[in-house]
């Protein structure tokens, strides 16, 4: 999408607000014993609370209002009956839209006290987010995101998922552009505009570059990696970018 009009930027905002309060929301309210479905609920009843719609379960029939991803899931988990343990990986990733205008965000924490590496690859997925924002600009390159995302894990002895992007949001949940990489492509030389709305996402892996999907046809997993992500929906303007789910 690109946003022109105020009416836009308003809209933008307002359902960033929401989904940016809802992932708040549920990281306040994971602790050790809480289903992932009791999680969900919460999340049920705050979309009806601000008159807003899940976008997953909106747009895809998704089994859940939210995604929830614990440890060796990584993205496009289903809220169900697993139980949070003290030292997961848990990522609450929320998306959801009214009047027409959409946002997604999400983010990666662990629960309690967890191995020092799982705090490490939350800290570089935000520090690479970071990063990305400072090239997040009218006329720059779409490909300088993901080459900042690269480099800073490289810094830290990590790698990123190459096949997990952000994209484009705003009037519909997934939309142009298809495809933001972690990791610099030359041919990936689009140009990035005034007003367009991405979902800026990287996502820091422990090894592997890549996910599977499993069984159940949603949930992406990894076989010996962990992974976190840091994600929220960016208006791009000449004067910096505006964040709608902080």
């Amino acid at each position: 999408m690109i946003a022109k009009t105020e009416e836009d930027f308003n809209g933008l905002k307002e359902i960033g607000k929401i989904c940016g309060a809802i992932r708040d929301e549920l990281v306040h309210c994971t602790k050790p014993g809480i289903t992932t479905k009791e999680l969900d609920e919460i999340a049920r009843g705050s979309f009806e609370k601000a008159g807003a719609h899940s976008a997953p379960k909106g747009e895809y029939d998704f089994p859940g209002y939210t995604c929830i991803s614990i440890n060796e899931e990584v993205a496009h988990g289903i809220p169900g009956a697993r139980v949070i343990q003290e030292g997961d990986l848990v990522n609450i990733d929320v998306s959801g839209s009214k009047n027409g205008y959409f946002a997604d965000t999400g983010i990666s924490f662990v629960v309690g006290n967890g191995e020092i590496i799982l705090q490490k690859i939350c800290d570089v997925a935000k520090e690479a987010f970071d990063a990305g924002l400072k090239k997040a600009k009218p006329g720059s390159k779409k490909s300088a995101l993901g080459k900042v995302v690269h480099n800073v894990a490289k810094r830290h002895g990590l790698t990123v998922i190459k096949n997990l992007t952000g994209h484009g949001v705003g009037s519909s949940i997934h939309e142009a552009p298809e495809h933001i990489f972690n990791y610099y492509s030359r041919w990936d030389d689009e140009i990035l505009k005034e007003g367009m709305v991405i979902a800026f996402e990287p996502f820091i892996s422990t090894l592997e570059e890549e996910v599977f999907q499993s069984e159940d046809g949603w949930t992406f997993l990894t076989d010996e990696s962990f992974v976190a992500q840091y994600e929220h929906t960016i208006i791009l303007t000449k004067d910096g970018p505006i964040i709608t789910t902080l």
